[in-house]
């Protein structure tokens, strides 16, 4: 049987591992770290840090390429349907061949938690069709934990409603119903540009909990196109950007 951990490590400080996180760790037979291209170099780099830090001494650590989402098909579902037939197949192949009797402890190290926005535990299902699989879940903290955390905000007013959406949605469907807080992830295109922006407030962070950290907020008006022209520099610096935002209505 193979016990498949997904271990939450938050968003980019190796100090945000939890105790729990740590021990299932040093107890995993095998730790896999996906490899998303040299662009991307930074984020396999913080992955062997962690190890480095916290792996078992007999501990096996496993880097493989992750196949990557064809970011041109316009069936956009399908084609994340697709990519993660990709992955699963790529952790599969990882298993067997370095725990070929299939017993073991593994291990993989989720960007944030594993339960928001990430779809290892989707693919995880894949894998419980062709392997036997025990699955477990570490939580981590999240990039809304760390954006909060690094502007020193409260994530919602007092009794009032939070939205959780991605870039997409904010700009196919405008602001949510019902919220006077968005927490928008997943946004390559800055989509608040989609909004009316008077009355809103921003929150932004890029490579939260990293060294490179980056933060910004005001009225939109006035704080939108510094974010657009920040995120740009830092992409080109980078050749990547993770960002996240909080959008707050004022009170009305």
């Amino acid at each position: 049987m193979i016990d498949l951990t997904l271990i939450g490590i938050g968003t980019g400080n190796p100090d945000h591992l939890t105790l729990q996180a740590i021990a299932a760790m040093q107890e995993a037979d095998l730790i896999l770290i996906p490899l998303k291209g040299a662009e991307k170099d930074d984020l396999a780099g913080l992955r062997r840090v962690i190890c480095g830090r916290h792996a078992g001494p007999s501990t096996r650590i496993a880097e493989f390429a992750l196949p990557r989402r064809d970011s041109a098909d316009p069936d956009y579902l399908g084609a994340v349907e697709r990519w993660h037939d990709g992955i699963a197949e790529a952790w599969q192949a990882e298993i067997r061949r370095h725990l070929p009797a299939l017993s073991g402890k593994v291990a993989l190290l989720v960007w944030g938690d594993p339960s928001l926005y990430d779809s290892s535990l989707r693919i995880t299902d894949r894998l419980a069709r062709d392997l036997p699989l025990r699955r477990h879940v570490i939580p981590g903290i999240t990039a809304i934990q760390g954006l909060c955390a690094a502007h020193a905000i409260p994530l919602n007013r007092i009794g009032a409603p939070v939205q959780i959406t991605t870039g997409r949605r904010l700009r196919d469907h405008g602001w949510p119903e019902s919220a006077d807080t968005v927490v928008v992830m997943l946004d390559g295109q800055c989509s608040f540009q989609a909004l009316p922006p008077e009355g809103l407030n921003i929150w932004w962070g890029a490579y939260i909990g990293m060294n490179e950290q980056i933060l910004d907020h005001g009225p939109l008006t006035e704080t939108g196109p510094r974010i657009i022209d920040s995120r740009a520099r830092a992409r080109a610096a980078h050749g990547w950007i993770m960002d996240i935002y909080l959008l707050r209505r004022d009170p009305a």
